[in-house]
């Protein structure tokens, strides 16, 4: 008797989405309330706020500032992490702040940085990027923890400078570590975002909710979150996971 060929697990998530989709719709026809717009008004305002480019400005915006954060916590966390990981001096004396800023709540360091520097866009880039750091200098000094010794030794035998070591040796045994931290972090950062754009900017995804929040626009709401997190979705999955999969492309092998 032969056996039915799996089913895909692609097939399941999309039965669950149109699931969900159908009980929003359901739902938004039996309370008829504007606070609970079904998937056809929402639409309806994407396409319009598509058309007028509001919707793109307000999206570049926000991805840039996203961008921008990541950037800069991914390098100053893999510095410190590596800084902290290979040296124990160092790691004594950084362990206490790292534990201070992982505790310190997000909204704090974003009213602090606005009151200390004013509604800038460095001060929002920077109380981002500072809520992301020690997330990513604890994944690093993890990993550079567990860097192989001998793989060092040979790179002092064949007198690579630091800059060789460090690109050789040093970065691809941390690449799984800093996959982790990025992956963890990109989703961290855009809600952070939200929150700076909501209480310091004037543009941007996080001050349109706040505005159509005033207004009570739960179809404006829904588009913009919809969107937002549809593309945060790509990004993860066309270009984090990649990575990630390069990273950790060695477990595969040697499996």
């Amino acid at each position: 008797m032969s056996k039915s060929a799996p089913t895909s697990p692609l097939i399941y998530q999309l039965l669950s989405i149109v699931g969900g989709l159908a009980i929003w719709f359901v739902a938004a026809k039996l309370t008829a309330s504007p606070l609970l717009p079904g998937p056809v008004q929402v639409v309806g305002f994407i396409r319009e706020a598509m058309i007028s480019g509001e919707m793109p400005y307000h999206m570049a915006m926000t991805l840039g500032r996203v961008a921008a954060s990541f950037v800069i916590a991914m390098a100053l966390g893999l510095a410190i992490g590596l800084a902290m990981g290979q040296s124990q001096l160092t790691d004594r004396i950084g362990d206490p702040w790292l534990i201070f800023f992982l505790n310190t709540p997000a909204l704090v360091i974003i009213i602090m940085a606005y009151v200390w520097f004013g509604l800038t866009e460095a001060a929002a880039i920077g109380a981002v990027a500072l809520n992301k750091i020690p997330n990513v200098a604890v994944t690093v000094r993890e990993g550079a923890r567990t860097l192989d010794p001998h793989l060092d030794d040979l790179a002092r035998i064949y007198r690579l400078s630091k800059i060789e070591r460090l690109r050789q040796v040093v970065l691809p045994q941390l690449q799984p570590f800093f996959a982790a931290a990025a992956r963890s972090g990109i989703s961290l950062i855009w809600k952070i975002v939200l929150v700076v754009e909501l209480l310091g900017r004037s543009n941007g995804v996080g001050f349109q909710l706040y505005l159509y929040f005033q207004l009570f626009d739960v179809t404006a709401i829904l588009g913009y979150t919809l969107v937002f997190v549809a593309l945060m979705i790509a990004i993860e999955v066309f270009m984090v996971q990649p990575y990630e999969r390069y990273a950790t492309r060695w477990r595969i092998r040697s499996a």
